[in-house]
């Protein structure tokens, strides 16, 4: 607060102030009262009262500046009603009960949409551990199907039919699994499991869950080097997963490279890349570029979900790409966050 504001706020005070003084120094100058008596009484009155307001202005500012490092160190600018100080006055003390009774309202308001978004991540969840069930069992069903077949061309038949429906599942499983990391993302609470992992093991992890995936679309991967590291190996696997996904149904008959060392991992193609002007908004949530609406079926979570899931777990996310070319994603997991170039 600056002085001249606090000035304007006391005006009508020192108005009152100088109006009075005024009509005192007519009745002492109708009283006969020695002019020099009257300019020594003006001047005392005038230094008293500048030294009471250069003593409030101190007070009230030391009090505001107080306040205003309480608010900023508060996750939750809403509970400063809780924690103000009490006041004394009772003009502030109304004030003070005002600002805590919609402090209280604005915490119930929080806390209920707070149990509303866990009350939607439950159910979420829920619907996605039911969800895979049934995938799992039509999985099962398909290959017992195979083995009731007769003739060779039957069989050949129900083989490509099977490997046509496994591919299916495997994308609405992938689908079910997004939804469940996108219902953690929003969640309040950190639920990682941190551990001791290899790379190379979370790597072989990822390659074989899409399998399906990968060899319909006629691409083919190398993996080289291995390092340890301590992190949410479940996590770490579903972020390969979703750019193993994303070369699978952008870069089909492309060839992936997937290097591990000195902390990072590193995913690498030579498909169609992506457009320079595209690449800082590939993360952004439902952001599905020209490749996308191109080649259609894409709901622009994947890399968000990443994103979002890199940030929360301290792995740097770096994306680099030419279109026509190749396109690289690193994952730092040294603690050092990486832009996108």
């Amino acid at each position: 607060m600056r002085f001249g504001e606090y000035l304007y706020a006391k005006a009508v005070t020192l108005c009152f102030l100088g109006i009075g003084t005024l009509f005192l120094d007519i009745f002492l100058a109708f009283a006969e009262v020695p002019f020099a008596f009257l300019f020594v009484l003006n001047a005392a009155a005038g230094v008293l009262v500048v030294l009471w307001l250069v003593a409030d202005f101190l007070i009230e500012n030391s009090r505001l500046q107080k306040l205003e490092r309480v608010m900023n160190e508060l996750p939750e600018k809403y509970l400063l009603g809780e924690v103000i100080p009490k006041p004394v006055q009772p003009v502030e003390y109304r004030y003070y009960e005002i600002m805590k009774t919609v402090s209280q309202a604005a915490i119930e308001v929080a806390e209920q949409a707070t149990r509303e978004k866990e009350d939607y991540c439950d159910y979420v969840e829920c619907w996605i551990h039911e969800m895979r069930t049934p995938l799992t069992a039509c999985s099962l069903i398909l290959d017992r199907a195979k083995g009731v077949v007769e003739c060779k061309e039957d069989l050949d038949k129900a083989e490509e039919v099977s490997q046509k429906l496994k591919q299916e599942l495997k994308r609405a499983e992938n689908l079910t699994e997004s939804i469940l990391y996108y219902a953690r993302i929003r969640r309040a609470g950190n639920e990682t499991q941190i551990r001791q992992v290899r790379a190379a093991e979370l790597i072989r992890e990822a390659l074989w869950s899409q399998m399906e995936l990968l060899t319909a679309a006629g691409i083919c991967a190398e993996v080289d080097g291995d390092f340890d590291m301590y992190t949410d190996g479940r996590t770490v696997c579903f972020i390969l997963k979703q750019l193993l996904i994303n070369c699978a149904k952008y870069c089909p008959g492309c060839q992936i490279c997937i290097c591990a060392g000195n902390g990072k991992i590193t995913v690498e193609d030579n498909g169609i890349g992506i457009p320079s002007h595209e690449l800082r908004r590939v993360t952004q949530r439902g952001y599905t570029g020209s490749n996308g609406k191109r080649l259609g079926g894409s709901t622009g979570m994947g890399l968000y979900i990443v994103k979002e899931l890199c940030s929360r777990m301290d792995i740097g996310l770096e994306i680099a790409s030419e279109e026509g070319s190749y396109t690289r994603v690193v994952l730092n997991f040294e603690g050092e966050e990486e832009s996108g170039a």
